[in-house]
Formats: structure tokens, sequence, C-alpha cells
């Protein structure tokens, strides 16, 4: 009954369309208006473009349907951090929570609500990121981060007064967008696509090769050997960037119902419908704009280049309300999901004890906001690639460790219920862990004036894990 509370304090109030729609909604940001210009100037071909799309969203989908047995053996509030915890011991489930806190899940929300900033200021200038509303030496704070901001505390705010505020505004949010990008997509067929522009784009389609322009002059340099592998990795980054946070789901799965069917369910279900809606939008990409204007849109929107080309100038003030959208109902699925991680956490006593309690509402009002003001800082920096770089990383190498989780617990606990076996098992979990290793081992070569920095902020968590079991240990 969904008046009832479960032993965690939490009432299972949220369905599996909610869920689906919590996963898809966390999912779709402003990634798939924005990253394929990089993408494209990165790997050169049209088909390579859609092949890193595809990958990405494969290995989501594989990732997805191999959780779905972790969440099935521990249907309760924290998710991935639960789950490395039981796999290995508290010191990596605390560090996958020092991470999710200090760059992964705050880091993302950030990411998201300066996108969201930059498109509003598309609509109302006064709201860019030029506006200096103050300025301390080399730091300034803009406009731009002042809306960014604002909308992560409305959206806290809004959380902190019931799961059911959250949920609702999710499901809608999340229907509102992918119908606008299924809208924008056939629109982009019947009025935008031009047979000559297709055609165009499908020639050397399949060179991987690295765009520039030189004094206006397109140029295709073919990439071999070590260059090869460094596209990959910065395409990937975009890509599995505008595909994460497919989990958000198991973090709130104390209040789900019936989890152990609901949960793994919704991130097929979730991850299926984005990756075929974000495949669908490229296409037609494709289809509408020349590459080179993909690969060098202005500031990287393509989505507005796009809109464009379909409706005239009225065309880029639409994309920039979806993209409004689609990021406000991204960071809601954010917001939602990361405060149950510490609260589970605090329970544990790695985290702010207040932090483990919950509100008249039954929502960890407090872990919501630590999570906010945390967040809100790191809009200060402004800078969506480096938070985007910082973020990826860690999100890979935990979830390389959550997927191996599998084959450890089906030996340490092999009498375990399982009401949800991995799907595929061994074989697909195995693919994603090599994928995603080799993954994340690029990124290290070829990002690492960010992925570095991200190591070592999940490296600085020993030391603080055991002052926090030494400082325990005092009282």
């Amino acid at each position: 009954m969904t008046s009832q509370t479960n032993e965690n304090g939490f009432k299972p109030r949220v369905t599996l369309v909610d869920a689906t729609m919590v996963v898809a909604g966390s999912m779709i940001g402003s990634g798939i208006f924005i990253v394929s210009a990089e993408i494209t100037r990165s790997v050169g071909g049209a088909g390579w473009m859609l092949s890193m799309w595809l990958l990405a969203g494969l290995v989501t989908i594989i990732a997805a349907v191999s959780y779905g047995e972790l969440a099935a053996m521990f249907p309760g509030a924290g998710g991935q951090y639960v789950y490395l915890r039981e796999a290995y011991n508290s010191l990596i489930g605390f560090l996958y929570g020092w991470a999710f806190f200090t760059v992964i899940q705050t880091g993302t929300i950030a990411a998201v609500g300066v996108a969201f900033a930059k498109f509003t200021a598309y609509l109302i200038p006064a709201f860019s990121e030029k506006q200096i509303l103050f300025a301390l030496g080399s730091f300034q704070f803009s406009a731009a981060q002042l809306v960014a901001i604002i909308t992560i505390v409305l959206l806290t705010y809004i959380n902190s007064r019931g799961v059911e505020n959250g949920v609702f505004l999710q499901t809608f949010l999340t229907s509102v967008k992918i119908i606008s990008l299924i809208g924008l997509t056939i629109a982009g067929f019947i009025w935008g696509a031009k047979a000559e522009i297709w055609e165009q784009n499908w020639q050397n389609a399949w060179t991987l090769s690295n765009l520039t322009l030189d004094n206006g002059q397109f140029q295709q340099t073919a990439l071999t050997g070590l260059a090869f592998w460094g596209a990959i990795a910065i395409s990937m980054k975009g890509t599995l960037f505008s595909s994460d946070a497919w989990n958000s789901i198991t973090s709130i799965a104390g209040e789900v119902k019936n989890p152990q069917r609901n949960i793994g369910l919704s991130l097929l279900l979730g991850t299926i419908i984005v990756t075929v809606v974000y495949m669908s939008t490229n296409v037609m990409y494709l289809a509408v704009v020349p590459l080179k204007e993909i690969a060098f849109a202005p500031n990287d929107r393509v989505g507005v280049v796009a809109a464009d080309y379909i409706f005239g100038s009225g065309g880029t003030i639409a994309i920039a309300i979806m993209i409004m959208i689609s990021t406000f109902g991204c960071n809601n699925g954010l917001i939602l999901s990361g405060a149950r991680v510490y609260y589970t956490m605090a329970k544990d006593g790695l985290f702010f004890k207040k932090a483990g309690t919950l509100n008249e509402k039954q929502v960890p009002a407090y872990s919501l906001w630590i999570q906010c003001a945390w967040a809100s800082l790191l809009c200060l920096t402004g800078e969506y690639n480096r938070l985007l770089a910082l973020v990826i990383f860690g999100v890979l190498l935990f979830y390389i460790l959550t997927i191996l989780g599998i084959y450890i617990l089906r030996i340490k606990r092999p009498d375990m219920a399982r009401p949800y076996k991995a799907f595929g098992y061994p074989f697909l979990p195995a693919i994603y862990v090599v994928v995603a290793t080799t993954l994340a081992v690029l990124l290290l070569i070829f990002e690492a004036e960010y992925t570095l920095p991200g190591l070592g902020i999940i490296l600085l968590g020993i030391p603080v894990y055991y002052f926090v079991l030494k400082r325990d240990a005092v009282r």
C-alpha cells in the first residue's frame, strides 16, 4: 500500500511510469543539442558521428540491464553507494559517495544549471554571462551564474516538500521534452531535410578525421594511430555525459512501488527511449544541416542551427525554450535522486549526521540543501566543458567497479535472492567493463588536465574516510 512507510522511513509512491520518466528525464539535458559539434570536429565523418552516439547508447543499455540485478538485490535508498559497499567494503562505498558529492552529482547539477542559464540568456540577454554583477580581483559573478544557482535552489525547495512534487514535475517535464524532441525530429525530416545535404554529409562518412577551419576553409585531416584513439575518447566523453544519470532511479528505490520489478524495468525502458530519441535527432541533424555547420555551430549550439534551417529565425527561440525545459527537468531528476545517497551514507556514519534524517514530508531535506549549497558553489566556475570532463571520468571509474561488483556478489553471496538477474551475464557485463575501462584510460591520456584533478579528488577521499572513522572512534 502506498500509505505504508518502509523500514527506511520512506513511503513507496513512485510508479513504473514515474520511475521511467526519472531515468529518461535525468539523462536528457542539454547534451543532445550541443555535443554533436565537438564529436563531428573530432571524428569528421557522419558515419563516425552517429557511431559514437550509438556506441554510448548500447553501452548505457548494457549497464542498465546489468544494474537491474543489483537494484533487485538491494531495493532501498542509496543505489550505487550501497552496491559498492556490499560488493567491496565501506571504503570503496565511501569513495563513491565522496566523489558523488564533490564532483559527480553536484558537478553534473552545476553543469546542467550553467547550460540552462546560457540558453536563458539566448532569450533574455540581461541574463548573459557577460553581464557581470559583482567582481573582486579576477573573480567575476555573472547574471548567468545567478540564474543557474536560482534554478538549483528552486528545484531543491520543490523536492524538499515531498517526493510527489519532484516526481510529478519530473514526469511532466520529461514528457514535454521527449514529445518536443520527437516533434523537432519529425519537423526536420518534413520541412528541413534536403537530399543534397544528406548526400554531401555522407561523403567520406567513414574516414576518421579531424575537422578544422583555416581562414574560413573547411579542412579534413585523416587520423591514424594514437590520434585515432584520442578522437574516440573525446567524442565518447560527450555522448556518455549526454547519456549519463540513467541510474538515478536506483538512489530512490526505497520510494518506488514494487522496486524488485520496477527499478530494473524502468532502467531498461528509460535508456532505450533516450537512445532511440538521440539517434533519431542526430540523423535529422545530418539530413538538415551541412556537416561543416554541425561541426562549427556558433557556441556548439547544433540544435539552434537545425531549428533555424527548419523554421527560420523563429525556430531558434523555440529550440532555446526546449533546451531550457530539458535542462530544468534534467536537474530536477538529479537533485531528487542525489540526496538519497547522502542520506544512506549518513545512516552508515559516513556523512553529516543530520543528513540521515527525514523531514515531515518523509524526504531527506537536509541532504537536499547540502547538495544545493555545494552545487551552487560549483556554478561559480561557469565552465561547462571543464565540469563535464571532471565528472565523466569519475562516473566511468565507479560504473566499472559497480558492474564488476555483480561478479563479486555472485561469489560472495551466491544464495542471496536475485528477483532479476543481469541479462546476458557473464558476457554483456564484461563487454561494458572492457569498453568503459578503455575509455577511462584514453580520457586519462588525452584529457589529463581535467581527469587527473578528478582522480585526485577521488583519492583525497581516502584520508577523509579514515579521519571520519577516527573521529567516530574518539566519540
